[in-house]
């Protein structure tokens, strides 16, 4: 008896981790050539996770540093709408960024002693709706694009693929730094 019970125990935990690694397969989004795909599952899954762990903060937790060259919470989402605003309209328009666009967007691109002042006291939901606006229209124009266009160079240095990888992992950094934030937040 006691050696079917421990064949079931074990069975039944082996069918357990298949089920739970199977939910963590990477797959190109549908709409999207396979590369784009695979890029936008994993953009929306590290904003997904990066908005999961701010989405609840208050305004003093939003604007907390924990030292003078620290930087908020709110400035670091402000940096990540920043990079990949900058990235959007350099690669999916071909476009430099106008006056208007330098003024909204610009300010999180330095993480610097001027952002800090300017990005305070604003609730996380500001940072966070401003993401989702600019996702949106990356979404859209990643849409028009395909792999030919993804693998092809922007210029001698580098490609596309390269381009949109490296707001990614910017992401995956920064995700970093707001958890330490996060973890420094009086209690």
């Amino acid at each position: 008896m006691k050696t079917l019970k421990r064949k079931i125990t074990v069975l039944l935990l082996c069918l357990s981790l298949s089920w739970v690694n199977a939910q963590y397969e990477m797959k190109p989004v549908e709409g999207y050539s396979p590369q784009i795909g695979l890029m936008v599952y994993m953009l929306e899954d590290l904003k997904s996770r990066i908005t999961e762990q701010v989405k609840d903060l208050d305004q003093s937790q939003t604007d907390f540093m924990y030292d003078e060259d620290a930087n908020s919470i709110g400035a670091l989402i402000m940096h990540l709408v920043s990079t990949e605003a900058y990235y959007q309209i350099e690669t999916l328009s071909e476009l430099q960024w106008t006056a208007e666009e330098q003024e909204r967007w610009g300010i999180g691109g330095s993480l610097n002693e001027a952002s800090k002042k300017k990005l305070k006291g604003k609730p996380i939901q500001y940072y966070l709706g401003l993401w989702d606006e600019v996702r949106e229209k990356t979404l859209a124009g990643l849409k028009t694009k395909d792999d030919a266009w993804f693998a092809s160079n922007l210029d001698e240095a580098f490609n596309y693929h390269w381009v949109w990888y490296h707001v990614m992992e910017h992401s995956a950094n920064h995700m970093g730094q707001i958890g330490t934030v996060k973890n420094r937040l009086p209690e």
